[in-house]
C-alpha cells in the first residue's frame, strides 16, 4: 500500500507543473526534528517541496530532471537575520554617503545580493539602508536580478545625533533636522509617524537603534537612546501593521529599555547582563549576536585610517565582547536566531558565524536550527521556509561535508536552489 501512496504522490507532483526536479540527497539535514537522514529523494514542482520520499526515486517522465547530489548533504535554505545589502566596509565607507548616488548604491547592492546566495543564503532580514533595499527587493521578486527572498526594514529608526541618525559627522550645513520622514524620532508621535512612513515606503519590518553603535561617527556605543515610552509606540504602531521590531542594542540599560517596550529581536547585544537574558526569556525576545561584524571590526581597527578615529576606540572595546556574551546568553537558554551584520563585513562570507557559534558551546544542530526554523518563525514563514517538507518552498542548498561533524563546511556551499531554480551546481 505504501509504495501506491508514494507513486500518487509523485503522479499528484506531475499533474501539477509539467516538468518535475528529484534531487537525490545523500545526506538531508532533517531541520525539523533536529538530525541527519540518509538516502533521500526531495521533489520539487515548480516552486515547492511535494514529496520527501525513502531512497533515490527515479523520474516518471522524459522531461523530469534528476540533480545528483548524493555525496552530498543537503539542507534547507539559511537565513540571515541581519545583513546590509546596500553596501560593504571599506576605508572609504563614510565618503560613499556624499558622493554614491541612490543608482550607485543599487548596482552595488545588485552584486552584494547575488554574493549572499551563492553563499546558500536563500532569505535576509535587511536591518536598514536608504531605501534602494526596498526597489532591491522587489527586483529580485519579479526574477529581475538574482539574489535573495528580502525582509528589509527600509530605513533603520533613530533618534537625534542616535546611531542611525543619517546626519552624524556632516557639517552643519548638511546636518539640517531630520524627522520621522527621514528615520528620526524624538517622542512619542514622531515614533508612530516615522513606522507609518517605513510602512508607506514599502518596509516589511521596523528596526530601531536602542542605543549607540560601534560604526556611527558618534562618541557613545552603548548609551540608551529612546524612552520606554517611545520604544512601546513604535512597537505598538508597528503591530498595527503587521509588523516586528528588530533592536540594535549594545548597552544593557537600552536592551531593558527595548524589550519592556515590546520589541521582538535584540541585535547584537554585547554588554547584556543576566538580568537581561532572564528578561528576554520572559518576554519571548530573541538574541541575533552578530558575532562575525564584532570580530571583524576589533581587527579592522588595528589599521590605521580604516575607520574614523571616534569609531576605533568603540570597535576594540565592544567588537571582542559578542561572542563571550552569546556564549552565556546560550547556556542560560535564551533564544537564539541566526544573523552575522553582512555589510560591516564583506557580503559572502556570512557562513563564518556558524563556526563562531559552534566555538561558543552551540551545538552544530542547533546552529543549523537558529538559521532555518526559528528564522523562519520570526519572519512569520514557518510553514513555508526552514526546513524540507512537502508544501515548502523549495529552498535547498547543500555541502560537501556534513557540517554537524564540520561545521566549516557551511562556508562553502557548493549547490543553491531558490523557490525551485538552480542557482549554483
Amino acid at each position: 500500500m505504501k509504495i501506491f501512496v508514494h507513486i500518487f504522490i509523485l503522479l499528484l507532483a506531475l499533474s501539477v507543473n509539467g516538468q518535475t526536479t528529484y534531487l537525490h540527497c545523500g545526506k538531508l539535514v532533517d531541520t525539523k526534528n533536529g538530525n541527519v537522514v540518509t538516502n533521500k529523494t526531495i521533489v520539487v514542482s515548480g516552486e515547492k517541496i511535494t514529496a520527501v520520499e525513502d531512497g533515490f526515486i527515479q523520474p516518471t517522465s522524459s522531461s523530469d530532471t534528476v540533480i545528483d547530489l548524493k555525496d552530498k548533504t543537503v539542507m534547507p535554505g539559511l537565513i540571515d537575520m541581519h545583513v546590509h545589502i546596500e553596501h560593504e566596509t571599506n576605508p572609504n565607507r563614510y565618503l560613499e554617503d556624499y558622493v554614491l548616488n541612490d543608482a550607485d548604491v543599487a548596482f552595488n547592492s545588485v552584486h552584494f545580493a547575488e554574493v549572499t546566495l551563492m553563499a546558500g543564503f536563500t532569505t535576509v532580514r535587511d536591518l536598514g539602508g536608504t531605501g534602494v533595499n526596498v526597489s532591491l527587493r522587489n527586483a529580485i521578486n519579479a526574477g529581475k536580478i538574482v539574489g535573495p527572498r528580502i525582509f528589509t526594514a527600509e530605513k533603520a529608526l533613530a533618534t537625534t545625533g542616535g546611531h542611525a541618525d543619517p546626519t552624524n559627522g556632516s557639517k552643519n550645513e548638511l546636518m539640517g533636522d531630520p524627522g520621522p520622514k527621514e528615520g528620526v524620532v524624538n517622542g512619542v508621535e514622531d515614533a508612530a509617524k516615522a513606522v507609518r512612513q517605513r510602512y508607506k515606503n514599502g518596509a516589511d519590518l521596523i528596526k530601531i537603534t536602542a542605543t549607540g553603535g560601534v560604526l556611527s561617527v558618534a562618541k557613545n556605543g552603548q548609551n540608551p537612546q529612546f524612552t520606554v515610552n517611545e520604544i512601546k509606540a513604535i512597537c505598538d504602531t508597528a503591530k498595527d501593521y503587521g509588523f516586528h521590531v528588530a533592536a540594535h542594542a549594545h548597552g544593557d540599560e537600552g536592551m531593558q529599555r527595548a524589550i519592556l517596550g515590546g520589541v521582538k529581536t535584540i541585535e547584537h547585544g554585547t554588554m547584556m547582563s543576566d538580568e537581561t537574558m532572564e528578561l528576554m526569556k520572559t518576554h519571548d525576545v530573541y538574541l541575533v549576536p552578530t558575532i562575525s561584524a564584532g570580530k571583524y571590526v576589533a581587527e579592522q581597527a588595528k589599521i590605521p585610517g580604516f575607520y574614523p578615529e571616534v569609531v576605533v576606540p568603540k570597535a576594540l572595546e565592544i567588537g571582542p565582547k559578542i561572542q563571550e556574551m552569546f556564549s552565556r546568553a546560550y547556556k542560560k537558554g535564551v533564544g537564539i536566531v541566526f544573523g552575522t551584520d553582512a555589510g560591516v563585513f564583506p557580503h559572502g562570507e556570512n557562513g563564518k558565524e556558524f563556526g563562531y557559534m559552534v566555538e561558543a558551546g552551540m551545538p552544530a544542530m542547533k546552529a543549523i536550527q537558529s538559521a532555518t526554523i526559528t528564522a523562519a518563525m520570526i519572519l512569520k514563514m514557518e510553514n513555508q521556509l526552514g526546513q524540507l517538507s512537502p508544501g515548502f518552498i523549495a529552498d535547498i542548498v547543500a555541502t560537501n561535508d556534513d557540517p554537524t561533524v564540520n561545521i566549516h563546511a557551511m562556508e562553502k556551499i557548493g549547490f543553491v536552489m531558490k523557490a525551485g531554480k538552480v542557482y549554483k551546481h
